[in-house]
């Protein structure tokens, strides 16, 4: 399912790489996440709590997940 994660937190191209690898990890496919933005996008199969733990787990905050 195609989903966008709005994260707080990341400050700079280290950080949404972070956030990126963690996504992968998670087995997100087509994974793209935006520094400006502050969001990431791809395609995942796993829950919004396994995301949510992921990212909290880089040190980010998730403020949304649509």
């Amino acid at each position: 399912m195609k989903k966008k994660i709005f994260i707080g937190g990341m400050s700079c191209e280290h950080c949404s790489a972070h956030v990126k690898e963690a996504l992968i990890d998670l087995g997100g496919k087509n994974v793209a996440v935006s520094l400006e933005g502050n969001f990431a996008e791809g395609e995942f199969d796993c829950t919004d709590e396994e995301i949510v733990k992921a990212i909290n787990e880089e040190g980010y905050e998730v403020s949304e997940i649509v």
